[in-house]
């Protein structure tokens, strides 16, 4: 479904990514983790074909991609029913009951029909991310890209919408590409786990290979982010 080779990205004198090599077959759920500035959302974004890459390919064999920005990218003029309708009429030209109908189901799915008449500041941070979700799902995509889909959220809304994501992920039977520092979602979410830094990627397998991983580079990033986790919920 998703294959890069030997993908890399150079902007001015500063090289950005470097022999990228990886696939992501359908219907799988991959997490990137990775330090903050290692290019971990830039890689998403050439997945999604925003930014092109300096050298190599990326094939991405389906049309109906969709992409779930880190701060959401909501329409703030427009209440959360019309940010459904919107990407219907001009994605898929779908308009009038027929829309309605389908962005109301959606809407229900994520949990926010009762909301549908409110603006995005009207709604939490959570339900945000949620409106999110459904408006990138609205036009039925084969693959859904997740750029940091739990940044700030507390604890128990980061883990609602972990299982939200997973639960439509299964049902539509997408293949899902999720970048996040937060290891607790990667763990809970992927089907396999690459980690990006020093300009590249590795793919160390699932969950359970990446918790039991001898990589120096990938134990310390473990370590610091249980060390940061701790100190979030414990406080100073």
């Amino acid at each position: 479904m998703i294959e890069l080779k030997n993908v890399s990205l150079q902007i001015k004198d500063r090289l950005i990514l470097e022999n990228i090599n990886f696939s992501v077959p359908a219907r799988e759920a991959f997490g990137i983790i990775g330090p903050s500035g290692a290019g971990k959302s830039i890689l998403l974004k050439m997945i999604a074909g925003l930014i092109p890459p300096s050298g190599g390919s990326i094939t991405v064999a389906s049309e109906r991609v969709s992409m779930l920005f880190q701060k959401n990218a909501l329409f703030d003029s427009f209440n959360l029913l019309e940010n459904l309708l919107v990407p219907l009429a001009e994605t898929c030209n779908v308009h009038g009951d027929d829309a309605k109908e389908r962005s109301m189901d959606l809407l229900k799915a994520v949990g926010l029909d009762h909301a549908a008449h409110l603006h995005p500041d009207e709604i939490s941070g959570g339900m945000q991310k949620r409106l999110g979700i459904a408006r990138a799902l609205i036009i039925e995509p084969e693959v859904i890209l997740y750029d940091e889909p739990t940044a700030g959220l507390d604890p128990i809304t980061s883990k609602s919408i972990a299982e939200l994501m997973l639960k439509l992920h299964r049902k539509n039977q997408t293949t899902l590409i999720m970048v996040t520092n937060d290891l607790q979602r990667a763990y809970q979410v992927s089907d396999r786990i690459g980690f990006c830094h020093g300009h590249g990627l590795q793919v160390h397998g699932s969950p359970d290979q990446v918790k039991q991983t001898r990589d120096p580079a990938l134990k310390h990033f473990i370590y610091s982010s249980a060390i940061t986790s701790d100190k979030g919920a414990n406080g100073p």
